[in-house]
């Protein structure tokens, strides 16, 4: 079938404006990150933040170095957060102690993350994301400072993927599989 050349016209200016669409977007996104502050990209060595547990005590990024490293962030307020759990608690108990590790970052009041631990315990570590700008995830790339949102990190702390929205059973195993050597 031929397209004549109105159809052609039109179909040139509808791809035109979609990725005219989706730059605008990116600059809008980017014009929230306040100014001076570094946003880690695919592909970028992550900062070496320095988090605290629960108990106050301070975790390095670099500490996971030599492990693929899942960072999730989450909040208790935050419905999908919770309903991935489940499937991220399934995942690291099959990646065993030298695989793959999922830390978990809290984007919530150190409290509030204790009440709900204490009822629901998980088998990775929780540290406290930073809150204050700028915060933590969006240091991390999460520039619409969206929950939950995954950062996988390789075994030299590289960012090899991030992801906006709850990760699907599929993309886990996908992320925590042993690297290809």
């Amino acid at each position: 079938m031929m397209l004549s050349r109105s159809n052609w016209t039109i179909l040139a200016l509808a791809v035109l404006a979609a990725a005219a669409g989706g730059w605008m977007q990116r600059a809008s996104q980017r014009a929230h990150v306040p100014a001076g502050v570094q946003v880690t990209e695919n592909g970028d060595i992550a900062p070496d933040l320095t988090l605290t547990d629960l108990d106050g005590k301070p975790h390095r990024l670099t500490d996971y170095r030599g492990r693929r490293v899942l960072l999730n962030f989450w909040a208790t307020w935050c419905g999908p957060c919770l309903q991935e759990m489940p499937a991220l608690v399934k995942a690291q108990a099959n990646v065993g102690e030298k695989g793959a590790i999922v830390v978990g970052i809290a984007m919530d009041d150190p409290e509030h993350v204790r009440a709900f631990l204490a009822n629901h315990p998980l088998n990775y570590p929780v540290l406290l994301g930073r809150l204050d700008s700028p915060s933590t995830s969006l240091q991390l790339g999460n520039v619409g400072e969206l929950l939950p949102y995954s950062v996988l990190l390789d075994e030299n702390g590289r960012v090899l993927a991030s992801r906006r929205g709850a990760l699907d059973v599929t993309q886990l195993q996908q992320w925590l599989a042993p690297a290809a050597r």
